[in-house]
């Protein structure tokens, strides 16, 4: 891989990485707040590109300025001795003593594998299959957001886990909520609700999730969003891959949405 190759796969990724933290494709990989640091990383790669590009440029037009300065190129004593590259059996081909061309070994195309990885494949976010063979990631909150005083509440799935679990539905109970998340079935077939919450990004995400009870739709389809309107219920269970608690919401009525723009919940660890 040579110099020319090297800049053209940063230049790729960065031009990537700037085609990702413009689109909601990002939100496949990492937080929402993570973009600006992406934007970032796009734009050095691009500028190192762009750089690596120039200086090559200027080192050649340079070494052609200096053969011209000595007649228009010389014979050093023979191709044995230094007209010919020397391959050192190590991926590095050295030619005269006014420049060489420096290759690196073959295994650095390797490095082409990411990207085409990044441009080809959009990876899907996290659903129901990693959701129930994964334990509930839910943990006791420092404090609790002020809620409005009337109307129905909308919250998000970890809220409504922590305030039922740990608040025992004190802030909760006897309001209508309205929550979002996609279905996911255990081997019994047993309905939840659940969201993947993020640390930093797709790979350290985990779910946290809500029973289902009440008014549940005859049909239910894995890793389909849904937005359920009911009443908090005591009633409890434990995931049977942790342990964890999960508490049961009393559905009222449920209704098919489509997938969100930034589909993991980043709420429970702000």
């Amino acid at each position: 891989m040579n110099r020319q190759a090297q800049a053209a796969i940063l230049f790729l990724t960065g031009a990537a990485l700037l085609h990702a933290g413009f689109t909601n494709l990002y939100l496949r990989y990492v937080k929402a707040g993570l973009q600006p640091l992406l934007l970032a990383s796009g734009a050095v790669l691009i500028v190192t590109a762009l750089t690596t590009v120039w200086y090559e440029w200027r080192g050649r037009r340079n070494a052609d300025a200096a053969d011209l300065a000595h007649g228009g190129g010389h014979d050093h004593g023979g191709a044995q001795d230094h007209g010919q590259a020397q391959d050192h059996g190590e991926g590095h081909v050295h030619g005269d003593e006014h420049g060489h061309v420096h290759r690196e070994p073959r295994i650095s195309w390797l490095l082409v594998l990411p990207l085409l990885a990044l441009i080809l494949v959009a990876p899907p976010a996290l659903g129901s299959y990693s959701a129930m063979r994964t334990g509930t990631a839910l943990q006791q909150p420092y404090g609790y957001n002020k809620l409005p005083a009337r109307g129905p509440l909308d919250l998000n799935v970890v809220d409504y886990a922590t305030r039922a679990v740990y608040d025992h539905g004190r802030s909760i109970a006897g309001r209508p909520i309205r929550i979002t998340g996609f279905v996911a079935l255990d081997r019994a077939g047993a309905p939840y609700l659940v969201r993947m919450a993020l640390n930093c990004c797709a790979a350290d995400a985990q779910p946290v999730k809500i029973a289902l009870t009440g008014k549940i739709p005859p049909v239910l389809e894995p890793d389909k969003w849904l937005e359920v309107t009911g009443t908090y219920t005591a009633r409890r269970t434990k995931d049977p891959v942790n342990n964890g608690p999960i508490p049961y919401f009393q559905v009222t009525s449920a209704s098919p949405v489509p997938t969100p723009k930034d589909p993991y919940d980043e709420s429970w660890n702000n």
